[in-house]
């Protein structure tokens, strides 16, 4: 009975065994057929997705593949084997999609860290700057949209008073990298965040150092295709209408009237029989009064209330 199983055990294990050396054979002669078709229509063969990569997550065997590509046409970085392209553990520096070729300006190096130096162009700068749920859009600005940053700060110049404020763009179209610590561009959902890292060359790296210590920033999405730059022009106080000052005085129920001016006394001419006259003091205006400043100059005009039937 003992050797009857036996006997049964090493059926199965030859069976298993031979398997195994079908399934081998099968699929090692599959890359063959596809290696021998791409030779013979002029392909090439390189990585592939397989399915959505995220930033940060490493390359295996499960989430890319080899497929033919037309040779004239592959693209500069893309890689030729699966072991190359999984080498020292690279991981995604930006999302990937199903069917996009892995080249390796998306990849990390050898060492399999996603860094966010590793993904800025080489003349091109990260530079971070302290937003919230107004300057920020509300939580719409998100990894991968282009902003405007604006700069809003006091007039230079004597006379200027602290109220007095300008506002300017300090630059333009410009791509955010990064919203707090989340850099994955398939992030699309709104959340108020303390900061944003933005891509810009060294002359705007320091546009943003100053600008954060001189006024406030704040930021304007728009559209990617939108590209156009420099129609933009200074903002004052005075650009948004109005001009003067206005002071709005009542004169009548529980707040005090406006102070009238005190009449005045000429005395006459010595030897004169003229007697003396008081001035007239000015008309006391009925109602509520309003005082427009043009400059040095006031004006009151009384203001109608009014009345229902």
């Amino acid at each position: 009975m003992q050797g009857r199983n036996l006997l049964i055990i090493g059926a199965a294990v030859f069976l298993g065994l031979i398997a195994v050396y079908l399934a081998n054979s099968y699929f090692s002669g599959l890359e063959e057929q596809q290696e021998q078709v791409a030779q013979e229509q002029q392909l090439a063969r390189i990585v592939v997705a397989a399915q959505p990569v995220a930033f940060g997550q490493p390359l295996t065997s499960t989430n890319i593949r080899l497929v033919n590509w037309p040779s004239d046409s592959v693209p500069q970085g893309a890689f030729t084997s699966l072991d190359t392209a999984m080498m020292g553990g690279r991981v995604a520096l930006r999302p990937i999609v199903p069917g996009e070729p892995v080249l390796a300006s998306k990849v990390s190096g050898n060492d399999g860290r996603a860094t966010l130096a590793s993904i800025l162009p080489e003349d091109m700068r990260a530079v971070s700057i302290p937003i919230n749920d107004v300057a920020g859009v509300g939580g719409f600005v998100r990894p991968g949209d282009v902003v405007d940053v604006i700069l809003t700060r006091q007039i230079p110049g004597e006379g200027a008073q602290q109220s007095d404020k300008m506002t300017t763009v300090a630059l333009e179209n410009v791509l955010v990298l990064g919203v707090d610590q989340v850099a994955d561009e398939n992030n699309t959902e709104p959340v108020v965040s303390k900061t944003a890292t933005l891509q810009t060359d060294i002359y705007g790296a320091q546009k943003l150092a100053l600008a954060r210590e001189i006024g406030v920033l704040s930021l304007a999405l728009r559209n990617v295709e939108n590209q156009e730059v420099g129609a933009t022009e200074t903002v004052v106080a005075n650009d948004l209408g109005g001009g003067g000052r206005y002071v709005y005085r009542r004169t009548g129920g529980a707040a005090p009237a406006p102070a009238m001016a005190a009449p005045s006394y000429s005395p006459p001419a010595r030897g004169s029989n003229t007697a003396p006259r008081q001035a007239s003091a000015p008309a006391r205006p009925r109602g509520p009064t309003m005082s427009v400043v043009r400059g040095t100059e006031a004006e009151t005009y009384s203001v109608e209330t009014l009345r229902g039937n």
